[in-house]
């Protein structure tokens, strides 16, 4: 009789850990760049900035770093509570406006915060081989600038080709209107120069998930822009690419692609566990 009490105590024990959700905290305003800089410059200090919200009874978790909208001109970090217990770290990150700042230092910034969560997300408990890059509009374009054009990163220590995937939401792919309007260009003139992600095309890139609303309902030109970008990786020999439109949203079009997203991390998180 002792035995049975001691096992059944046992298995409802078991079944009381497996059932325990993961608790989470969120830390604020984090500077991601040195006291140097910061110090350096009252702008950087105030802007550059995130928040980091993990889970505390976990290990080696994925990470996703989430660069908001706004034109390059406007917008604030934030965790999207779509993202919310997942079981993943999610870094909201802000970074500098233009025109107080030139767009490209928003590249910049978005850099110096993905070196930061490699540098940092260790001691969180999260796994570094598990840092996911994504974003909605602007900040689409900065997770996608610095994920293809592998400078921005190098500047950092880190090489472009260790982030596990790219998901970027209503990209801008060609160059950002906000860099065009600061040079003069026109909105109706599709520029692809450095300032493009459709200029760094590679086969060696990390994994690529392109995912935009209705052609009919985005903003100007923004589906064919993406899938422009799906169809050169492709031809440069990239693996991994794939592009979903998602029927009936314009670009306000977060909230359907959210699961789109965490599929596809699951998905790639799925493969490196085979590999590990």
């Amino acid at each position: 009789m002792k035995k049975i009490f001691l096992l059944l105590s046992f298995f409802l024990f078991a079944i009381s850990s497996f059932a325990q959700k993961s608790t989470y905290e969120t830390k604020l305003n984090i500077q991601y760049y040195n006291a140097a800089v910061n110090k350096s410059d009252a702008y950087i200090s105030e802007r550059c900035v995130l928040d980091i919200y993990y889970p505390t009874n976990t290990k080696n978790f994925a990470t996703i770093i989430w660069f908001h909208g706004g034109g390059l001109t406007g917008g604030n970090k934030e965790i999207p509570e779509a993202l919310k217990n997942k079981g993943f770290a999610v870094i909201g990150v802000n970074y500098r406006l233009s025109p107080k700042a030139k767009a490209a230092k928003s590249i910049e910034d978005a850099a110096a915060a993905v070196a930061w969560a490699f540098n940092n997300i260790p001691n969180y408990g999260g796994d570094p081989s598990l840092i996911f890059v994504s974003g909605h509009s602007a900040g689409a374009y900065l997770g996608l600038m610095i994920g293809l054009d592998k400078k921005w990163l190098q500047k950092e220590g880190i090489d472009a080709n260790k982030i596990a995937g790219l998901i970027p939401f209503s990209a801008q792919c060609i160059t950002h209107f906000e860099i065009r309007r600061e040079n003069g260009i026109p909105d109706t003139q599709p520029t692809i120069d450095a300032f493009a992600p459709l200029f760094y095309v590679r086969a060696d890139a990390p994994p690529l998930l392109l995912i935009t609303g209705d052609r009919e309902l985005e903003m100007l030109g923004r589906y064919e822009e993406n899938a422009y970008l799906a169809r050169m990786m492709k031809l440069v020999g990239h693996k991994q690419t794939k592009l979903f439109e998602l029927d009936g949203y314009g670009h306000g079009m977060t909230e359907p692609a959210f699961p789109l997203l965490e599929n596809e991390i699951n998905r790639i998180i799925k493969e490196h566990q085979k590999l590990n």
